[in-house]
């Protein structure tokens, strides 16, 4: 059985979710790297793969911690949440990112958010942070509690540690480090381009 990181490093290369050159980020940074995961649904047993595996990693965090709901914010992991939460036997809701203004109205989509309700908050990335909290903000309004944020990819860019310091218990299935060295060590990867990004990572 491949390791975590092996397994994620691989279906993010295969489906093309996972680009080299220069990237402009959200944050303002700019990156050697692009991991865009809307790519997985073009590539179903790559999507599989990473479903499985974050699917795992909620249950055995359920385990040890009550957990009642699953939440994520649109794009990139609310495309990911209800294969997720099909897997995991756990309900979800997705967060937009504004308030919709018709119908239903609200920033909650797939249900609600009860007072006292324990949730895990899933997304695709972690990088500088501030995005989490966009997320987690209308969670918090309706009375939900925010047991742990769980990411695919640490980018390790400084939002663990930032999410960490506001009280949020914050876990990856894996960081870049890992998934630069699994490639490298599969030599899909040249040394020039892993010393690049690990090389970026201690700006």
């Amino acid at each position: 059985m491949l390791d975590k990181a092996t397994l994620i490093a691989e279906a993010l290369t295969r489906s093309g979710a996972l680009k080299f050159g220069s990237f402009k980020l959200k944050s303002g940074i700019t990156s050697p790297y692009y991991i865009d995961m809307s790519w997985l649904l073009s590539s179903p047993e790559d999507f599989e793969t990473v479903v499985n595996v974050v699917a795992e990693e909620i249950k055995a965090l359920s385990s040890s911690t009550h957990i009642d709901k699953l939440a994520s914010i649109e794009l990139k992991g609310a495309l990911l949440l209800p294969s997720i939460a099909g897997k995991a036997k756990m309900p979800c809701v997705v967060v937009r990112k504004e308030l919709k203004a018709y119908g239903l109205t609200g920033r909650l989509a797939g249900g609600e958010v009860k007072k006292g309700e324990r949730l895990v908050f899933f997304d695709d990335l972690v990088t500088k942070g501030g995005s989490k909290l966009e997320g987690i903000e209308p969670i918090e309004q309706a009375g939900g509690k925010v047991e742990a944020i769980l990411v695919v990819v640490d980018r390790e860019q400084g939002g663990r540690e930032y999410l960490e310091g506001l009280g949020y218990e914050v876990r990856s299935i894996t960081t870049i480090s890992d998934i630069i060295r699994a490639l490298l060590s599969k030599a899909v990867i040249s040394h020039e381009r892993a010393d690049e990004i690990l090389g970026n990572l201690k700006r």
